[in-house]
């Protein structure tokens, strides 16, 4: 089953960024490069599912959400 998850990236001051999964609480990872960040996403979501799914969780998809952000002066 295919499914999605909003994913932020966070710029780090020492370099890199911090990933964080809204969806999945506690669900964070890191990545020198936003591309290696963009895998390592997908592997901290993996095994967080593989655990959700262990523990017959409901797992949560973001295939319908919206998000936007808007700049506010």
């Amino acid at each position: 089953m295919e499914r999605m998850f909003r994913i932020k990236l966070t710029p780090e001051a020492d370099g890199g960024y911090t990933v964080t999964v809204p969806s999945l609480p506690g669900c964070v990872t890191w990545g020198e490069t936003i591309e290696e960040a963009k895998e390592m996403a997908k592997e901290a979501i993996l095994l967080y599912l593989e655990d959700m799914e262990a523990n017959n969780e409901k797992i949560p998809n973001d295939m319908n959400s919206l998000e936007l952000s808007l700049v506010v002066s």
